[in-house]
């Protein structure tokens, strides 16, 4: 079934521009002279385009821009040279150009007054039903203009049954879903947070097009603004006809100037529609981000062991090779040495101390990082390290002699974070930029088996402004921040494209695709408590594929919310992304480090599966059932993982019936219990069943007792 959406006369003689995926089509009207607009956004349309018209359809523009209609949200506004707010864009051609990924669609706008240029830009991609969309807006006037909003793009969707579902959270609980239904007003989902842009809110929204959300059935929009820095996504729903949705950079504080002949390229805006639900939207995010969308995506992720909960900041080189051998006993494949290992005049003892001097503290570590990379790679490991590059503290040798680099205006004394004297520094500064390259570029000089880097941001932009900019530019500061952060990254990605990279942020601070294709993987969380982290990960599943997602099995009691929680039920949760541990070996007693080797390689088998297989989520922990259930199906639907969880214990609980999906219907499987403290005792197995049996009758499971869970795994025969 296509979207239906609002209805207008249509030109004879416009230019259709047919923007196909496999299972979806966006049209476009791209008349010569006239606005662009857009037609139809829904199911992929075989044959004659005419049935779109002739069945009413979309007559909006594509990107509407301020000053002719008013009353409407915009997209774009502009103070031109000579101070008039009012443009008005019209098409002036269009160019298709295909390759083996997809197709770029660039269509040339020009306002039909002044010598101001726009390329409204969409992609689509062979691998997935994603449509991206930018702008490229080129300033060919006389004087500087002012860019006063420059969004994304623009999607208007019919109003019905429409229901947006979005994620909330703080710091520990991050990812929690929010759903709700599209009414008469405006809806924002904003960030003004200057780096931890996925902290509250995150730059993705779920559409839901006939009702409540369901997961695998029904028609739905997923959208994600691929920025790091402060975003607005807005629906604005005024008339009977239509939702407008527009999505890109926060234009508050941010009014952008550019000289003549300069341009601006706005950030993605990512598109998929699909009517398999909420999981479809997923899984087409899902394969565009293996297939380019986030760094290696077609590399398997390590399971390592990170220091951070095992010894916190007391880093020594006894402690971490002792650890490295508890990683290697359990078949381990990478250690992380988290932070506090640096710092000489201001050692890293404490938070408060030595951000910015990334010089190795010897009275921890007398035989610097080589001796542990030495270490490592004799135990047969890869070894990684934290730092936060774009951070000082103001006890630090680096803001001693560069107090200009911080983010604040001159005039302004600095407002500090964690430890009372965290600083950030200023990336719109191309010295600054020089300087966080090098964080890295002088530890992979010094250690070139350097196979990790943990990159961390714990501040947040405090206290506004820039001693680098001047004073015509201080309203840059939002954007020119993010801008010289690609750039650092930018350059260490060519130097060095092997290295393995994640983004950590307080936890999932910056959980969002405006970094990803730098990185390999993500923190979902410092929050490592099995139970709440099925919520976590739930959530952050929405858009992010399970290799993206750093999850490791932590001590128990757990140290941020002290419930204690087997160690079978920590491991089962942590597996249904990138696995890892948090957690001193040493403390496993003989039975659980005998579970926990058997864990590893488990995981290690069931890797591909679901690192690179389709998501389908089962039993919604939110639905207040007091269980969870998901499986990863392999792309031959020759293999999958299931997974099923109960996280409330009462006396006498109902137990749902667990319905299976995205296998073979005609196929028949065999389900054999893995991860299991002792021998599987299923009813079911080693036994076969079809896939349609499987998916509409489903089985029953035995989760009677306290944090009870069971990964079965699902084999074609």
């Amino acid at each position: 079934m296509a979207l239906a959406l609002a209805f207008g006369t249509f030109p004879a003689y416009a230019k259709d521009i047919k923007v196909d995926t496999k299972n979806s089509t966006l049209l476009l009207k791209a008349d010569e002279g006239q606005p662009l607009h857009v037609s139809y956004y829904g199911s992929h349309v075989n044959g004659d385009i005419n049935q779109v018209y002739a069945a009413y359809s979309i007559w909006e523009e594509a990107y509407p821009t301020f000053g002719g209609e008013t009353m409407k949200r915009t997209a774009l506004s502009v103070k031109h040279f000579d101070g008039n707010m009012s443009t008005e864009m019209v098409v002036t051609g269009s160019t298709e150009k295909a390759d083996a990924d997809g197709t770029l669609y660039t269509i040339n706008l020009k306002d039909n007054v002044y010598n101001f240029n726009v390329d409204v830009c969409y992609r689509t991609h062979t691998t997935s039903d994603v449509i991206e969309t930018w702008t490229v807006i080129h300033n060919n006037e006389k004087k500087p203009i002012e860019l006063q909003q420059f969004s994304s793009g623009f999607l208007p969707i019919r109003q019905g049954n429409v229901w947006i579902q979005h994620a909330h959270g703080s710091w520990g609980s991050e990812g929690e879903l929010t759903r709700e239904p599209l009414a008469p007003g405006i809806k924002m989902i904003q960030n003004t947070q200057g780096i931890h842009n996925a902290a509250f809110d995150r730059p993705e929204i779920m559409f839901s097009l006939d009702g409540a959300p369901q997961e695998n059935t029904g028609r739905a929009i997923g959208a994600v603004l691929c920025w790091n820095g402060n975003y607005k996504l807005f629906v604005e729903t005024q008339e009977k006809k239509i939702h407008r949705f527009t999505a890109g950079i926060d234009d508050d504080h941010s009014d952008y100037t550019l000289k003549p002949g300069e341009t601006f390229t706005t950030p993605v805006l990512a598109y998929a529609y699909s009517n398999e639900g909420l999981g479809g939207v997923s899984r087409a995010f899902h394969r565009w981000a293996m297939n380019g969308a986030v760094a290696h995506g077609k590399d398997d992720r390590k399971i390592l062991l990170n220091s951070w909960e095992g010894v916190y900041m007391d880093v020594e080189q006894a402690k971490m090779e002792e650890m490295m051998d508890g990683l290697k006993e359990l078949g381990g494949e990478l250690f992380v040495m988290d932070d506090g290992w640096f710092g000489t005049k201001h050692r890293r003892t404490v938070d408060k101390y030595a951000l910015g001097d990334w010089k190795t503290d010897t009275v921890k570590l007398p035989k610097g990082v080589p001796a542990l990379v030495s270490a490592a790679t004799q135990r047969g490991l890869k070894f990684g390290i934290w730092i936060e590059p774009e951070m000082t503290n103001t006890l630090s040798e680096l803001y001693e002699q560069h107090p200009d680099w911080i983010v604040c205006h001159p005039t302004r004394t600095p407002r500090t974070g964690r430890g009372g004297t965290q600083l950030v520094l200023d990336l719109s500064n191309p010295k600054v930029q020089d300087f966080v390259f090098n964080v890295v570029d002088n530890l992979m000089k010094e250690n070139p088996d350097l196979y990790y880097f943990k990159w961390d941001a714990n501040m947040d932009i405090n206290t506004f402004g820039s001693h680098y900019l001047d004073g015509t530019k201080q309203s840059h500061l939002y954007v020119d921040y993010q801008l010289g952060l690609i750039k650092v990254l930018d350059r260490i990605r060519a130097k060095y494209p092997q290295l393995v990279m994640q983004d950590c942020a307080s936890g999932g601070g910056r959980v969002n695709y405006g970094l990803m294709k730098y990185f390999d993987e993500f923190w979902v969380s410092d929050n490592t408590d099995a139970q709440q982290r099925l919520f976590i990960q739930w959530g952050t599943s929405q858009f992010f594929p399970a290799m993206t997602m750093a999850q490791h099995v932590s001590a128990s009691p757990n140290h941020q919310t002290g419930r204690i929680i087997p160690l079978k039920f920590r491991f089962d949760v942590a597996m249904t992304g990138r696995l890892g541990m948090e957690m001193q070996p040493k403390h496993l007693n003989q039975r659980e480090l005998a579970f926990a080797k058997k864990a590893f390689q488990t995981y290690k088998d069931i890797r591909p599966i679901i690192q690179h297989g389709d998501l389908y989520r089962l039993v919604n922990p939110y639905d207040k059932q007091g269980f969870s259930s998901l499986m990863y199906v392999n792309e031959q639907k020759s293999e999958a993982v299931f997974f099923a969880y109960k996280f409330e214990h009462y006396v006498n609980k109902a137990i749902p019936r667990f319905y299976f999906a995205g296998l073979d219907p005609n196929a028949t499987y065999q389900l054999n219990e893995i991860n299991c403290w002792d021998n599987a005792n299923g009813h079911w197995e080693g036994h076969t069943f079809t896939g349609s049996f499987l998916m509409n009758e489903g089985i029953e499971l035995d989760l009677g007792g306290e944090y009870a869970s069971r990964v079965i795994k699902l084999s074609r025969k």
